[in-house]
């Protein structure tokens, strides 16, 4: 079975993102000498079979970079997956089981459970976001504040969680912030100034902390995304109104799974969370060796 099969079906996460995350996690882990416990204590005959269990109810994810951790240690290792990406569990759930060589099952042990329980707990708290949002328009979205090295990983969780990714990178639109507008002279200069220089693809999105900030936007035509930062729900909802569906508008700051229903009943389109990444707590989950 090919990792790649346990991919959540609407998710796209690259097969070699999956094995260059897994070939760092195992040289960070494996060092010089390798797994020098195993080796000395496991005959390198021995066989094992080890089940791989959700010790909490959530969303999982990050199986597929579980199998290619036990796939890059021995490609004798068998592996049955019990669920897939995005699926949700109960605890107790059996999850994978692994069968093979045991320095291998052994070896991959950490690196298998540190991908599934950063990953799931991304999803987890995502579905909890996700779910104060039902019978509202309003997506919740991540956003740039994720773990270095981690971030088409992270971004990937969040969707098998049922939301949304912002920007992966400073690359793929433009998201004009405080300090932008403050240095390029205000906020017609520099939106005059983002139009002039991109394609015709690329998406401008622009930050503003208040109303009439949002009303020299919107004079101004320019912009297709205006971001209202730590806005509270009144002007939120004023907002809104003043838009009149002009452009989209994106709450950021203060959104909270105890705030995110609120915020959906403003009206506004999206709500980005650093939190969903960031401050995501990391899902329980054990391999136990059934000997």
């Amino acid at each position: 079975m090919p990792s790649t099969a346990l991919l959540h079906p609407d998710a796209f996460l690259s097969p070699l993102a999956i094995e260059d995350a897994v070939r760092r996690a195992l040289d960070e882990d494996l060092g010089r000498a390798g797994d020098v416990t195993a080796i000395a204590t496991i005959p390198e005959t021995t066989k094992a079979h080890a089940i791989l269990v959700a010790r909490q109810a959530g969303v999982i994810a990050g199986l597929p970079l579980a199998v290619e951790t036990f796939r890059q240690l021995s490609r004798d290792v068998a592996i049955t997956a019990h669920v897939r990406d995005g699926d949700a569990v109960a605890a107790g759930i059996h999850v994978l089981t692994i069968s093979g060589p045991a320095r291998a099952v052994l070896s991959g042990e950490r690196t298998a459970l540190n991908f599934v329980g950063r990953l799931s707990g991304i999803a987890t708290l995502t579905a909890a976001y996700v779910r104060h949002t039902t019978g509202s328009k309003m997506r919740i979205c991540c956003t740039r504040k994720t773990t270095p090295g981690l971030r088409a990983l992270e971004k990937y969780a969040v969707r098998c969680g049922g939301g949304f990714n912002h920007r992966f990178g400073l690359d793929d639109a433009i998201l004009i912030k405080d300090n932008h507008i403050a240095v390029a002279g205000g906020i017609r200069p520099v939106l005059a100034a983002a139009r002039a220089k991109v394609g015709h693809l690329v998406k401008v999105e622009i930050e503003v902390d208040t109303l009439d900030q949002l009303r020299e936007v919107l004079d101004t035509g320019m912009a297709d995304v205006v971001l209202l930062d730590n806005m509270d729900l009144d002007t939120l909802k004023r907002a809104v109104a003043m838009a009149d569906g002009r452009v989209v508008l994106e709450a950021s700051g203060g959104v909270t799974v105890d705030s995110i229903r609120a915020i959906a009943a403003t009206g506004v389109d999206y709500a980005s969370s650093g939190a969903l990444t960031q401050s995501a707590p990391n899902f329980d989950v054990a391999l136990d060796i059934d000997a």
